[in-house]
């Protein structure tokens, strides 16, 4: 999952990063309202962590700018301020949930999931594409009901490629998403080449054929 973190209280910031990273997810974050601003207009995310009070400017207007845009993330509302007015207004303008400083980073990973859920999953620990079933509680993948052996970034770019069906994702597409601001310092993509047929071939051998290449573009997932 990849996730943005706007906030700029630098050392919570690090603080929610070091936790979710931990649990697997890519984070990129965002110190101030203009690079948030610059960040949600160039990539896509799975969640969005949105400080209303950023500074130079507001998180709320970040949240606009996500809306104008019809992006499709997940956005948890963070902010000191408790007042009923403000929590309104960002529910009301798309946010998904607000969460009220201070707060149990465990709290705040369940409300992520949650929120991710509701979006992505129709509200199910589980998502389903033919024959393969992904628990995302477990981070475990089975084809026909049989579990198959992944590392972190098999079963992510799986996620990613069952979330994305039928889009041919590009290499950059797709490493943006695994590695986030990483990507930027790789020479190559070789690295992409590997991971996805490793788990081509996994897929494969358990009977599940859905990786396509799309040459000269990316790959897609699709049922032929």
């Amino acid at each position: 999952m990849k996730i943005l973190i706007a906030e700029d209280e630098i050392a919570l910031q690090r603080s929610i990063q070091v936790y979710l990273e931990r649990d697997g997810n890519v984070c990129e974050v965002a110190s101030d309202f203009n690079e948030a601003q610059e960040k949600v207009a160039l990539y896509d995310y799975d969640i969005i962590i949105l400080d209303i009070n950023l500074e130079t400017g507001s998180g709320l207007d970040v949240l606009r700018t996500i809306k104008k845009a019809q992006k499709k993330v997940g956005i948890v509302i963070i902010s000191a301020n408790s007042s009923l007015e403000d929590k309104l207004e960002g529910l009301d303008l798309g946010a998904d949930d607000y969460i009220t400083k201070p707060f149990h980073l465990a709290e705040l990973n369940s409300r992520i999931k949650a929120v991710l859920r509701r979006g992505k999953f129709g509200g199910n620990d589980t998502i389903e594409f033919q024959e393969i079933r992904v628990d995302t509680r477990s981070r475990t993948a089975y084809v026909d009901d049989v579990a198959i052996t992944l590392t972190r970034k098999e079963y992510d770019l799986l996620l990613f490629f069952i979330s994305n069906k039928g889009r041919v994702l590009s290499k950059e597409i797709i490493a943006e998403h695994l590695w986030g601001d990483n990507s930027d310092l790789l020479d190559n993509f070789d690295f992409i080449y590997v991971h996805i047929n490793n788990l081509r071939k996994k897929l494969k051998n358990a009977g599940a054929r859905y990786i396509k290449t799309a040459y000269g573009s990316g790959y897609k997932f699709i049922s032929e």
